[in-house]
């Protein structure tokens, strides 16, 4: 079975992880800290939730089997460009960051899964399995690109 976020032990593997990063950690790649990531993260989340609007590009990735793979199969490759929307941020302290982050995973068990989900900035539509499966994969990228 496919690790998602709509999984309660996927979930809690990904927090029981989040609480092993700390704000020194090093990057094992790419330019964010420890700070920056887990913004990076909480803004993500509220993109997901429709909270944040991102600017959608036309990529071949928007469009079958290339989304599917991406979404579900291939691996994460290292330092792939995101929206300028969930980089630019400047981290809050870090105990708020942390606590976001936790709270944006744990609303994964509460979501209707019949709530319209917006569109991706890069994959476009996608269903609620699709955004729940990429979203665990998005936040287990970016633990391990921290060694977590």
């Amino acid at each position: 079975m496919q690790k998602s976020m709509s999984n309660a032990s996927a979930r809690q593997d990904l927090l029981d992880r989040l609480e092993r990063l700390t704000p020194g950690a090093n990057a094992l790649w790419g330019t964010m800290s420890a700070p920056q990531m887990l913004a990076h993260l909480a803004d993500w989340m509220r993109m997901a939730k429709g909270e944040i609007k991102t600017t959608a590009t036309k990529r071949p990735l928007r469009y079958p089997p290339f989304k599917q793979l991406a979404i579900y199969w291939l691996p994460f490759p290292k330092g792939v460009p995101t929206s300028p929307e969930l980089i630019g941020r400047i981290p809050r302290e870090w105990a708020t960051e942390h606590a976001a982050v936790r709270q944006h995973v744990q609303s994964f068990e509460n979501l209707n899964p019949k709530m319209i989900w917006p569109d991706h900035p890069v994959f476009g539509k996608m269903t609620p399995k699709a955004w729940c499966v990429f979203a665990y994969r998005h936040m287990d990228h970016h633990l391990r690109q921290f060694g977590i």
